[in-house]
């Protein structure tokens, strides 16, 4: 059975790395395609000290995402100190953005809370929850750019002559296999959710600020890529960037590539210029900030992450 479950979750790794090389090529492609003067132009735009306080906007969203999983393990009744989940988030977030193919940000979290003597089991269910919460966020603002979107997808609009690359990368996925993962992995989560929440479930007022929490930080995305937009001369409504963001969110949740690599900056350029009415170099340009503005804030778990593997690996020698 163990056999079995390595070579699922091998193949599972293969065909992320493998959509992740595809989805980059096919972004380096559309790059080269782009008129470069243009591009720097467009980045030109973007004062330096916009540069800071966007990414001081990045640095509370990354604590709100701390907040918020701090909130879940304290109402569990885990005696994790703010000190202790800051560092573990940092560190997971830098393993997510730099350590992908082998070790992923949730595996970090729960070794290192593992680590501080906490309970395997709850932990677990807190990450799990943790992305349901901030999952749960994100769809309360895809309704404010649901009807373009469904209207895209109904006239063509979306996939047009002026992306047809990447039309035709997203039109070429086998639809079938696709949609029976997805319908897998949907039912394999909602039976986990209801494992997971039996816990919170007693703890509402937890859930609550958790959740706020997840605002908070969504709120930070979409502030970042509204002034971004701004700063380039072609401004889009507060509401409509959290709505067409949210649906790049949940598009890129699909297991096709290794956090959302490559996929995410193509699903923006479409998205963005197609339903929001943004140049595609605007849209390139914007998604470039917001991964650069991640990866950077994310580089203090750097001081964390080898004591976390380091303790894990002498944690499985001794056991």
């Amino acid at each position: 059975m163990k056999a079995l479950m390595s070579r699922i979750q091998n193949r599972q790794l293969i065909l992320r790395i493998v959509g992740s090389l595809a989805a980059t090529i096919l972004l380096v492609y559309v790059i080269s395609r782009q008129d470069w003067k243009e591009i720097g132009e467009a980045l030109q735009q973007i004062p330096v000290y916009l540069i800071f306080i966007t990414f001081a906007i990045m640095l509370v969203s990354r604590l709100s995402v701390a907040a918020r999983w701090f909130t879940l393990l304290r109402s569990s009744g885990m005696p994790v100190t703010w000190g202790d989940t800051l560092k573990i988030t940092f560190a997971g977030l830098f393993a997510t953005n730099f350590l992908p193919t082998t070790v992923g940000g949730d595996v970090v979290r729960l070794t290192g809370a593992i680590q501080l003597k906490l309970d395997a089991a709850v932990s677990a269910a807190s990450l799990l929850v943790d992305r349901l919460v901030g999952m749960a966020g994100m769809a309360m603002a895809v309704p404010f750019a649901l009807s373009p979107f469904i209207q895209g997808l109904q006239d063509g609009t979306i996939f047009t002559t002026s992306a047809p690359v990447v039309a035709a990368e997203i039109t070429t996925l086998p639809a079938a296999s696709l949609w029976k993962k997805i319908w897998a992995k949907g039912m394999s989560l909602v039976r986990r959710v209801f494992t997971a929440l039996s816990l919170w479930l007693k703890q509402p007022r937890a859930l609550l600020v958790s959740l706020l929490f997840s605002w908070l930080h969504m709120i930070c995305f979409f502030s970042i890529l509204y002034l971004v937009f701004q700063s380039m001369g072609e401004p889009l409504p507060f509401w409509l960037i959290a709505g067409l963001y949210s649906i790049v969110y949940f598009i890129t949740l699909v297991p096709i590539s290794i956090n959302g690599y490559g996929v995410q900056e193509l699903l923006m350029m479409v998205i963005f210029s197609r339903l929001g009415g943004v140049s595609l170099t605007s849209a390139l340009s914007a998604a470039l900030v917001l991964r650069t503005l991640m990866m950077v804030a994310s580089l203090p778990g750097a001081a964390f992450v080898p004591g976390i593997v380091v303790g894990h690996k002498e944690q499985q020698k001794s056991a």
